[in-house]
């Protein structure tokens, strides 16, 4: 089912994408797959946003209903309740879009290399589907999309999901009026992901093969802009 319904049409649309893209540049499909699966997700990705800026609008209040009702474990869940319908949080939201993302990649991953490209494997094309005249592993004539340990591309993996990850936390509310240990505590929380995350995401690029850095890039910047977007929704609001 996973070969059925993910890994054969992201394969199918991917390889049409470089049907139409100038000598065959499997660069240029991948960023436009990545983009093009981004749209259609942009739901699920949304959905996960938006609880995370209701998670953090919602913080003082969370914790002031934890502890009125510390010694009212049914009371607390349904105060809790009430608190997500409020500000519209759905816990699930975030589990949702990090297990279509995780799915995505694998499938992308196994669609770009266990299918052997540049060949084409064409018992996985739909009839609609043409073989490409051409077929480039090189992006732009300068970046192997199949060979490993780019440094460059790794760097610029990890800067654009600093960047990422920088834009998510400054939504999230600070909390110089919470104890002092769960200051520490979430600084050191921030500090792992807005550095740790990105530098870990970069060591990963560079011994996977380009291909995979280029998408994370792509998604990287499509994330920096819909996260833009939603925040000045939320700001017109």
């Amino acid at each position: 089912m996973f070969q059925t319904f993910l890994v054969q049409p992201i394969y199918n649309v991917f390889v049409a994408l470089v049907g139409v893209m100038p000598h065959g540049d499997t660069g240029l499909a991948i960023i436009g797959l990545t983009f093009l699966m981004r749209l259609v997700l942009y739901p699920i990705f949304t959905a996960s946003i938006r609880t995370q800026m209701g998670m953090a609008a919602m913080q003082g209040e969370l914790d002031t209903l934890k502890e009125k009702y510390k010694n009212d474990k049914e009371q607390a869940a349904r105060e809790q309740l009430a608190l997500f319908k409020k500000y519209k949080v759905n816990p699930l939201a975030g589990f949702g879009a990090l297990f279509v993302q995780f799915a995505v990649i694998i499938a992308l991953y196994l669609a770009l290399f266990h299918e052997g490209f540049p060949d084409i494997n064409t018992e996985l094309l739909y009839s609609f589907v043409s073989v490409p005249n051409a077929v480039s592993t090189n992006f732009f004539g300068l970046i192997n999309l199949l060979e490993p340990k780019n440094v460059i591309l790794a760097l610029i993996v990890g800067l654009t999901q600093y960047l990422a990850i920088r834009l998510t936390l400054a939504r999230t509310p600070a909390l110089a009026s919470a104890h002092p240990d769960k200051v520490a505590m979430h600084n050191m929380q921030q500090g792992m992901m807005l550095y740790f995350m990105p530098a870990l995401m970069a060591v990963a690029s560079y011994f996977l093969a380009a291909a995979v850095g280029l998408y994370f890039v792509a998604g990287n910047i499509f994330s920096l802009g819909q996260e833009w977007i939603i925040r000045r929704q939320g700001q017109q609001k």
